[in-house]
């Protein structure tokens, strides 16, 4: 777990202060770091220090940075997975969920701009989605780890299965949105 000293507020701390929620004012934090990528190492060790008041914040940026340049995440992987189950705010969780399906598909598209995961790193995802699945997280969080257990399960003989016995017990517990998304899947498992 990393912790920034208090008193080394930087620059990146400083604009994720004044991050809302709204996606233009997330867009634009996200584009300063794809401006000056020597905060990108920062950003990504604040999203995994719960203690830090920005946390969540940084998540956003960091989902926003990944949808330009997943590769940047190469070098972090390892601390990045590793990391998944320290996260416990639903903000937080939520945009780590869409990277991680990010990260899965890129790895199993094997280009030149692929995402090299290890097995330790390709566990870390599957513990940490099949976590996110059955416990009380929202169903956005839910649906992106439906659908990166689905990939998973395309190289990992034992989820699908998995995956089929959870969406049929939970399905008639969820929302349209978590339905919609279960029977999209269970119709591509069957």
């Amino acid at each position: 777990m990393y912790k920034i000293p208090q008193n080394m507020l930087s620059e990146l701390q400083t604009k994720l202060d004044y991050v809302s929620a709204y996606r233009e004012n997330r867009l634009k934090v996200a584009q300063y770091v794809l401006e000056n990528p020597l905060f990108f190492d920062e950003l990504v060790q604040i999203c995994f220090a719960p203690s830090d008041k920005n946390n969540h914040k940084a998540c956003w940026i960091l989902e926003f940075v990944s949808y330009e340049e997943l590769i940047w995440l190469q070098p972090h992987l390892d601390f990045f997975c590793c990391n998944l189950k320290a996260l416990k705010d639903e903000s937080a969780i939520r945009p780590i969920a869409k990277i991680v399906q990010l990260l899965v598909k890129s790895h199993y598209k094997k280009n030149e701009n692929s995402i090299l995961l290890s097995e330790t790193n390709l566990q870390d995802c599957i513990e940490a989605t099949f976590d996110w699945l059955i416990s009380d997280t929202k169903v956005a969080t839910k649906a992106y780890s439906i659908r990166t257990l689905y990939v998973l399960g395309n190289y990992h003989d034992w989820i699908h299965p998995e995956l089929k016995i959870i969406l049929n017990k939970d399905y008639a517990n969820h929302s349209a949105a978590y339905k919609a998304v279960a029977r999209e899947v269970l119709k591509k498992i069957e």
